[in-house]
């Protein structure tokens, strides 16, 4: 704020600031893919920031509107949006993490850039300390029970080597996750259902024999992410798999440019990977496992920034698993940031999340955001799990799309208002 109110570029320096912020974060989208796509994503996200040249004539109080409309535009525009750099995401650890149980990530991106507008009054030697009244809302008790628990196995398999072309070795990657579980089961045979991640059953094991023997081999209901074909279409897929049935679940919102090619004619020119690319089919419905006392809803992975997703999973569960792959990103920071993103979303639908990755991080995260338990990136590993399962919905989850209005509502009120509850310094 404090070099935008003394640039006289402002609109440029507001492109500026989310070309270097996209580029920076999002660095990992280059790693097999090259550097064309990652400066055309950085690029096209940094347009959403040029609003906030705006806020240079109209006051800076409108900064945190601007913001925050912005940040929200970008998670449903374009392709279905893309809100994997919201500011809410990098604030699990703050002291008021707490505000997304409250009013959902937008409400804790709001504070945060709200506390921005605070500092940059200080430093103009006024204290502007309204934005800051929604926290007043974590002083309120959230009425969450936990039912008990469940006894989890997440298993990391790993794969030969980090790439795109990981599922040319699928068969592979899929006995390395048989190994580490059978590995883990000697250990315990104390395991209500076993977790493996996305990608970890890319031989649809529908039509392969051997890969449906091997499934059937557990005496333990396991839930697989797996690659299949049905009806000749091609679906990314949660599956709760026993020996006598399975329920799948198909990905909703798929990754573009990732699971299908929007603009083909023009990505063909951007990238040669396009040919030959076969795009995904998207699912219709959402899917809750039943295992014993757990009513586990499945989240596979790009939907982890999806807000209608998240809190349609929060109020069909009472546990949430998110299974991804980040084999395709390497030894990047890509991994880390899901893992907060995920960190995030267990504070505002107040639930526990276990998250498992074929390479790289999983963990078991606990309903106010804290990681219990973590593994390494590209190693075998598994982790024994007791998560809670946990009745009751926040505040976010009964407001639904109300979050997004109140929050709104507030910075709108923030905006208008000079110099209300300020304090002038002499």
């Amino acid at each position: 704020m404090l070099s935008l109110q003394k640039s006289d570029r402002p609109y440029l320096n507001s492109f500026l600031f989310g070309f270097v912020f996209n580029a920076i974060s999002l660095h990992w989208t280059s790693i097999f893919v090259g550097s064309t796509p990652w400066i055309i994503l950085a690029i096209g996200q940094a347009l959403f920031f040029l609003p906030l040249g705006i806020a240079k004539k109209m006051g800076l109080s409108f900064y945190p509107l601007i913001f925050i409309a912005m940040e929200q535009l970008r998670t449903v525009f374009p392709f279905e949006g893309f809100g994997w750099l919201r500011i809410a995401y990098s604030q699990a650890d703050a002291p008021y993490s707490g505000m997304a149980a409250y009013g959902g990530a937008i409400a804790l991106s709001t504070i945060a850039v709200c506390i921005g507008l605070v500092i940059f009054s200080v430093l103009k030697t006024q204290i502007f300390v309204l934005p800051l009244l929604p926290l007043l809302v974590l002083l309120i008790p959230i009425n969450i029970q936990i039912l008990g628990d469940v006894n989890a196995l997440l298993v990391q398999g790993d794969v030969p080597s980090l790439g795109l072309d990981f599922n040319s070795r699928a068969t592979e990657v899929f006995y390395n996750h048989v190994s580490e579980t059978r590995r883990a089961l000697k250990t315990s045979n104390n395991i209500d259902f076993i977790l493996w991640p996305e990608n970890a059953v890319d031989i649809d094991p529908f039509s392969n024999p051997k890969i449906e023997q091997e499934l059937n081999g557990f005496d333990v209901p396991l839930i697989v992410g797996a690659v299949i074909r049905r009806h000749g279409l091609l679906e990314n897929t949660s599956i709760l798999w026993t020996k006598s049935s399975q329920k799948i679940y198909v990905k909703r919102h798929l990754t573009p440019f990732g699971e299908y090619i929007p603009l083909k004619p023009i990505a063909a020119k951007i990238s040669h990977l396009v040919d030959g690319f076969e795009d995904f089919s998207a699912g219709k419905e959402a899917v809750t496992f039943n295992i014993n006392d757990a009513r586990i809803v499945p989240v596979l992975c790009y939907e982890i920034i999806d807000d209608k997703i998240m809190l349609a999973a929060a109020r069909a569960s009472n546990l949430i698993v998110v299974q991804t792959n980040s084999a395709t990103f390497g030894i990047s920071a890509e991994s880390a940031q899901q893992l907060d993103i995920s960190r995030v979303r267990a504070i505002e639908h107040g639930r526990s999340i276990l998250s498992v990755s074929t390479s790289g991080l999983s963990a078991v995260i606990n309903s106010d955001g804290e990681v219990s338990q973590l593994t390494k990136i590209h190693e075998p590993a598994h982790i024994l799990a007791k998560p809670a399962l946990i009745r009751g919905l926040t505040p976010r989850d009964r407001l639904g799309d109300w979050s997004v209005v109140l929050s709104f509502l507030w910075l709108l009120i923030v905006a208008r208002t000079k110099k209300p509850l300020g304090i002038n310094r002499r």
